[in-house]
């Protein structure tokens, strides 16, 4: 079960797609000052439920560690990920910027560091700012009216809830039979309803959709993972935000099929999701091991960062398995 055909007319008016207009920012059914979309089809009842269900002693994580040189978005100009030391034992014995002295700085051993990235590095999420059309973002907030000099004022990291629900894997690789799907492969609904029934899974709104292309197996070489990447395309993207996705999370670096298959729009999968849709997506998500070990319907737990206005914060999210 995946796609509008089993949507009840009730639901169908909480799912931002169906009134969604071609490159046009869609209003939130949720009112005027929503910012999270469809993070609003989570319940407490459903969390509770799959909890209820969930081996907790069998957690696996889904997210990849960060280090210096590790694969990251650097093609805009962004910066990678960089990490050094602030503190050292003996440094600190030389500089004593404390002030505690040298004997108290020889028996104290104080080690610190600082990171530096964007903010769309490693496993992380996108919020409803990260991208919209002319200028506006998911629910008709203006760049004009809601930007800062720092920051979004509407729709960042530190509005996304901790995300707790039924997730769902769409092991696309498998469904083809290969480790990996072609470079620049697009998934389409084909693909992912066919994965469904490959897995005898159903997807239900408020799920948090994973879509593996086993692009993770190319984890760290920063060419292999980031470059022509396997992804959603517009068709699949579609599909799930009309059944009614909370979150659509993948393990490649852009969720999308990269490059893209429009001439007009470099990227046609993020715009529609986060300003038609008002689906957030998540990036890098590691899903090797639910595939490994066949978990294909799992308690999902995950939050971000809380990064004032941010268009994307890390997160390390979690699959609980469920105890059958």
């Amino acid at each position: 079960m995946c796609g509008p055909e089993f949507i009840t007319e009730t639901t169908r008016q909480k799912i931002a797609a169906y009134a969604a207009e071609f490159r046009k920012v869609t209003r939130s059914p949720f009112g005027a000052d929503d910012e999270i979309g469809m993070l609003n089809l989570l319940s407490v009842e459903s969390a509770r439920e799959v909890m209820r269900r969930a081996d907790g002693g069998a957690a696996i994580d889904l997210s990849v560690d960060m280090f210096v040189g590790m694969p990251s978005w650097v093609k805009a100009g962004d910066p990678p990920f960089q990490q050094w030391m602030t503190h050292t034992p003996a440094g600190t014995v030389l500089d004593d910027l404390t002030g505690a002295g040298r004997a108290q700085n020889e028996l104290v051993s104080y080690s610190g560091d600082a990171v530096s990235m964007y903010t769309h590095t490693g496993t992380h999420i996108d919020t409803l700012n990260h991208f919209g059309y002319q200028g506006e973002i998911w629910n008709g907030f203006s760049a004009a009216q809601h930007l800062s000099s720092r920051h979004w004022t509407r729709c960042g990291a530190d509005r996304i809830p901790p995300i707790i629900g039924r997730g769902v894997l769409f092991d696309v690789a498998a469904l083809h039979g290969v480790d990996m799907l072609p470079d620049n492969y697009g998934i389409g609904a084909d693909d992912l309803r066919s994965a469904l029934r490959r897995q005898r899974t159903t997807f239900q709104p408020g799920d948090i959709a994973l879509i593996r292309t086993g692009r993770m197996t190319q984890w760290p070489d920063p060419r292999r993972y980031i470059d022509n990447s396997p992804g959603l395309n517009l068709d699949g993207a579609r599909l799930l935000a009309l059944a009614g996705a909370a979150v659509i999370g993948g393990d490649n670096s852009a969720l999308e099929q990269m490059p893209a298959n429009d001439p007009e729009n470099w990227q046609v999968v993020h715009t529609y999701l986060l300003g038609e849709a008002g689906v957030p997506i998540m990036e890098i998500v590691d899903c090797e091991q639910l595939a490994a070990e066949s978990r294909y319907e799992f308690a999902f737990v995950g939050a971000c960062l809380k990064i004032r206005g941010a268009t994307g914060a890390p997160m390390r999210p979690l699959a609980l398995p469920l105890i059958r």
